[in-house]
């Protein structure tokens, strides 16, 4: 049967509406765990790349609009970073390669920070169905109401379920108890104490014991030093740092208050930075003392990689907890 021109735009009409409702979502996504707006917090997760990505990541657990958009940052940013990084090692035209990434970036970033701000659930072809996919893998929010209650196909609470449960809220009573009892927060407290002052003790006194030990025909064990001299120049660093660390654990036990204890865990964070970063651009390592030719030549690499992953994460660590000081006293102030 033929439709008339009318029936025609109208199902014209029905099907774009459709297609605008499943690509399009609304900024009026629900509430957000930081207090932000739903498109506000989706632009941020782009502003500062896959960094931002993982802040909002962590943060966000109330919102999938956000999640979605962390997530997305994280997977079209860090692989556009590792390819850029790969390809500008090429000999000559590598740099043009990076360069290329780079404008690709760019026009990416501008793209998606719009987006997210308009409401919209803007997909990058891959990148998104990626971020998509990985999305239910890592929500932990309380699902929409669908009106209709899910029937599990499973028994009620099968032995190793009940095991696993009484696990998981054993877990989170010792976790509520350090975090949110003052008893608790001073005997967290005092271990981080007695660890600073350990480590003090240990890199002070005993660092001659990092080494490669050597067993040699006679059953005797030869001591080989892994430190070269350099390491008398970072480890002022590592002293004044560890010292630091100490009495601001001694601060919070006199005076625990809240706002103090995580303005005190970003100053830690940082400071653990530049300690990171000093030993890195120092490297006072002698690994030559390994008799494997190709351990010699992998285990700098990986060091140097574990170092700069550790700076990143004492970075993003920082940057997490200065947004929720943040957002926390924008509530405060609000209420």
């Amino acid at each position: 049967m033929d439709l008339t021109p009318e029936e025609r735009r109208r199902i014209y009409e029905e099907e774009k509406a459709r297609i605008e409702a499943e690509q399009k979502q609304s900024t009026d996504t629900g509430s957000t765990a930081t207090g932000l707006e739903p498109n506000i917090a989706g632009l941020l997760c782009y502003l500062g790349g896959w960094v931002t990505g993982i802040v909002f990541l962590i943060l966000e657990k109330k919102n999938k609009f956000v999640r979605f958009h962390a997530l997305q940052s994280i997977v079209t940013f860090g692989v556009l970073t590792v390819v850029s990084a790969l390809l500008g090692w090429i000999p000559v035209v590598g740099g043009y390669f990076s360069a290329a990434i780079g404008i690709l970036a760019f026009i990416l970033w501008i793209i998606l920070m719009v987006k997210a701000y308009q409401g919209d659930l803007y997909k990058i072809p891959v990148a998104g169905r990626v971020a998509e996919g990985i999305l239910p893998h890592t929500w932990r929010g309380k699902e929409p109401e669908t009106g209709e209650k899910k029937k599990s196909a499973e028994p009620k609470d099968a032995p190793p379920q009940a095991i696993s449960k009484k696990m998981e809220e054993f877990g989170k009573r010792v976790e509520g108890y350090f975090e949110h009892t003052r008893s608790g927060r001073i005997a967290g407290y005092s271990a981080s104490i007695f660890w600073n002052i350990a480590l003090i003790i240990f890199f002070s006194f005993f660092h001659q014991y990092i080494a490669w030990y050597h067993v040699e025909p006679d059953g005797g064990i030869t001591r080989l030093s892994m430190l070269t001299n350099d390491y008398f120049a970072w480890l002022p660093f590592l002293i004044t740092a560890l010292v630091i660390s100490v009495a601001t654990y001694i601060l919070l036990i006199i005076y625990d208050k809240d706002w103090l204890r995580k303005i005190i865990q970003i100053i830690l964070n940082v400071i653990g930075i530049v300690v990171v970063v000093k030993l890195a651009s120092i490297f006072p390592f002698d690994f030559s003392v390994i008799p494997y030719a190709i351990a010699v030549d992998i285990v700098p690499v990986v060091v140097t990689i574990v170092l700069i992953v550790i700076a990143v994460g004492l970075g993003i660590g920082a940057l997490v907890r200065f947004i929720r000081l943040i957002t926390d006293t924008t509530k405060k102030s609000m209420n």
